[in-house]
């Protein structure tokens, strides 16, 4: 996933999370309290700042396919300055006077509950929808024509923005240097938290010189400076295999996750049935019919029958 839409997504989070926070904190220039804070100031921002402990809290936060972003420099970097903007826009707001007043109280209480609803169906939902070994398995003896694939190649890269800082990381390579740790030290790519690691790919996966360039390695040799749209690669290609059916556990993962959303889907059921079934519940018909909206169309057998044709009238002689 490129940087940009990566960072599209943690504002969107960071934001919601800023709108959670401002409840009850009693601040006037931010979502942050300065009575709370804990580690070490990341940024001063004018009377307010971002400590190391609101960014660990921040990338608790955050949804699991974007916390691995957090492990490269840059991302760190897009990560606080999202965290900046959005503090400089709570205490401008707070100076516009955008922080108080009955519609902010609404949004907020609206918010809570759905935060406490989604904590509780989380939490529920966790313990009782657990995917079993014994259930992948047989998902995988049911279901193996799902799982052949055509000859697939595994590589690593490392990617950087310059075609300078690449030929500097090949030199270092060349010179004994350790590719996985090159990688998470340099690489800009998500992928940086592994090593560089990209997993296994057949062909038209990647962009076409990324892929014609590993194409052409061998198994544990690494490729001059690649040049494509995301910026500069050197590529290893650390495995070659056969068209075939992929085996159980390398497909584990994508097998729990074809399960689970039924899984989910039962458990949620089984708690809705549960809570109603204890509960005392009326609905108001009338009520509900006077909030307008389209009507429900009469149901086939309450529709009147059409009107026999009459008799056509005697024909006079």
């Amino acid at each position: 996933m490129k940087i940009t839409a990566i960072t599209k997504l943690i504002t969107t989070t960071l934001c919601m999370a800023a709108l959670a926070g401002c409840q009850g904190s009693g601040t006037s220039g931010g979502a942050n309290s300065e009575s709370k804070k804990e580690g070490k100031v990341l940024a001063d921002v004018n009377s307010g700042s971002i400590t190391t402990g609101d960014f660990d809290r921040e990338l608790k936060n955050l949804p699991e396919y974007l916390k691995a972003m957090a492990d490269t420099p840059q991302g760190r970097k897009e990560m606080l300055d999202t965290m900046v903007i959005r503090e400089l826009i709570l205490q401008q707001a707070a100076k516009d006077g955008l922080d108080k007043g009955a519609e902010i109280e609404d949004k907020l209480q609206d918010l809570k509950k759905r935060l406490i609803v989604e904590s509780f169906l989380k939490k529920k939902v966790e313990i009782e929808s657990k995917v079993s070994d014994e259930d992948m398995k047989k998902f995988y003896e049911q279901n193996k024509d799902k799982f052949k694939s055509g000859e697939q190649i595994k590589a690593s890269h490392i990617l950087v923005k310059t075609e300078k800082e690449a030929k500097d990381i090949l030199a270092l390579l060349k010179a004994g240097g350790n590719f996985e740790e090159l990688a998470k030290k340099s690489s800009v790519d998500s992928s940086s938290a592994k090593g560089g690691d990209l997993g296994w790919f057949g062909k038209g996966s990647m962009v076409p010189a990324f892929e014609k360039a590993a194409l052409t390695l061998n198994e544990g040799q690494t490729s001059s400076v690649v040049k494509t749209d995301f910026g500069f690669h050197i590529i290893k290609l650390t495995g070659k295999r056969p068209a075939g059916i992929r085996p159980f556990e390398e497909v584990k993962e994508q097998i729990k996750g074809a399960i689970m959303p039924t899984k989910q889907q039962e458990v949620f059921q089984k708690i809705k049935d549960e809570l109603k079934k204890t509960a005392k519940i009326t609905i108001k018909e009338d009520v509900l019919n006077s909030l307008g909206g389209k009507k429900d169309e009469p149901k086939a057998d309450d529709k009147k029958p059409a009107e026999a044709p009459k008799p056509a009238a005697a024909e006079k002689k």
